[in-house]
């Protein structure tokens, strides 16, 4: 269990330092399922890596298993941190396959390393526990998962984001009072970065969902009649801009006073 734990360490390590530095997990082409997993709303939580998250469940087992304390103390600890990190792992791989219709590799591996610490944890229970509370064991931490999966939820959905910037709610509205439109995917990891750029006022900008079928499923007609060849595409006073634009930039081509917002 300890190797396990050691293995889960150094791969969440590994993948949050990647998801830091912007880069790519190894094996993992552009466009594979693992870039578009990584890419999407599912991929953060309050602001950081799922993957960092997941190094810190890795360290509280680490903590828990070699510290010293007695037998059942210990079960009971290892057992909740190993049920939580196996809810979580499997609603991210649910997630990833129904919203994303995407699998990555590594957080593939991450949910089997967890699995297999569970299991060898349960099996390893003293004969006292729980002992007769079973069924209040199993609600009880039943409860703190689904709550605990609820949050996750209502992150992807944008709803733990910090307040809105009055300055970039200012200017996604502009953009939608403009004409302008925000083309894009629900599983396309630069849109997602095109989102980010405005935080939680992105809910305001003109977007339209090229893919509401998912990725496998037909394009939009709307996006089809826009001409709309990749995302994230802007169009802008008729021009194409098939790339991630920053806020200043997006100000600048529709015509918006960026500098005299900011006095606002």
């Amino acid at each position: 269990m300890r190797l396990l734990i050691v293995a889960g360490l150094l791969l969440t390590a590994w993948l949050a330092w990647t998801a830091w530095h912007g880069g790519s997990p190894a094996f993992c082409a552009e466009g594979a399922g693992c870039e578009l997993v990584q890419g999407s709303r599912w991929s953060r939580f309050l602001g950081l890596p799922i993957a960092a998250w997941g190094f810190a469940l890795y360290a509280a087992l680490a903590w828990t298993a070699w510290r010293p304390a007695s037998r059942l103390a210990r079960w009971r600890r290892l057992w909740r941190l190993a049920f939580l990190g196996l809810a979580i792992s499997v609603y991210l791989t649910v997630a990833g396959l129904v919203a994303v219709q995407a699998l990555c590799a590594w957080c593939l591996a991450s949910l089997a390393i967890m699995l297999a610490i569970f299991v060898l944890v349960h099996r390893a229970r003293p004969d006292a526990a729980p002992g007769t509370a079973w069924p209040t064991w199993w609600l009880g931490n039943g409860l703190l998962a689904l709550g605990l999966l609820g949050m996750l939820q209502l992150s992807a959905m944008g709803l733990l984001e910090r307040r809105e910037e009055p300055r970039l709610r200012a200017l996604a509205e502009h953009l939608a009072q403009s004409g302008a439109k925000f083309y894009g995917a629900s599983w396309c990891p630069v849109c997602n970065e095109q989102k980010d750029a405005f935080g939680a006022a992105a809910r305001h900008l003109p977007y339209v969902e090229c893919s509401p079928q998912g990725r496998n499923g037909g394009v939009a007609f709307e996006c089809l009649g826009a001409g709309v060849g990749g995302y994230p595409t802007w169009v802008i006073e008729r021009q194409h801009y098939v790339e991630v634009l920053p806020p200043e930039r997006l100000a600048r081509l529709s015509g918006f006073d960026w500098e005299g917002a900011a006095q606002d």
